[in-house]
This record gives C-alpha cells, structure tokens and sequence, in this order.
C-alpha cells in the first residue's frame, strides 16, 4: 500500500468521528446535567496536563506542589493569569534558594 493511500485513509477514519456528530447532535436536547458534567470536561482536562509537570519541573515535588498551591491562590484571588505564572514561577524560584 502507498503511503498516499496509507494518508487519505487515515485522514478519512480520522474525520468521520469529528464530523458525523454535528449532523445529530442538533437533533437530540441534552438534560442541563449531562450539560454542566460536559462544561467540567476542560477543566479536568487541565488538571490531568499540568498535574505531571508540577511534579516533576523542578528539583523536587514539594516545589512543585507549594508553586500550584500559590498559583491557585492567585487564581482564586482572580489574579489576571498573566500575573499568575509571572508569580508563580518566581515564587518557585525563590523558593528553590530558601529550601
């Protein structure tokens, strides 16, 4: 088989399943807590991507974990998150000198 050939299929079996959802979604009403479970879905997607990385960017966990627990302090404080990984990084810096 080409590998033209090997590319189109794979390109075909890979949009089918993106692309035949927009045809029946419209046609079926989601109950408001199927909706606010799928609202939650990027957020935990988040969580599973950074989560590995607090752990092992830096020099130990505990780093990593205390600059998370900051950062999400700043979150919650609605900090703009520009100024959240601006602080959060050097709160982990300074944090690697005193430790």
């Amino acid at each position: 088989m080409s590998i033209l050939k090997l590319i189109l299929i794979l390109t075909v079996v890979n949009l089918l399943p993106r692309i035949l959802p927009v045809f029946f979604v419209g046609k079926f009403e989601l109950p408001d807590t199927v909706i606010t479970f799928l609202n939650y879905v990027p957020i935990a997607a988040l969580g599973v991507l950074i989560f590995p990385g607090v752990l092992t960017a830096v020099e130990t966990p505990t780093h990593g974990v205390l600059g998370a627990i900051f950062a999400a302090l700043l979150g919650i404080m609605r900090v703009p998150l520009f100024f959240v990984v601006v602080f959060s990084v050097a709160f982990v810096y300074l944090l690697m000198f005193i430790m």
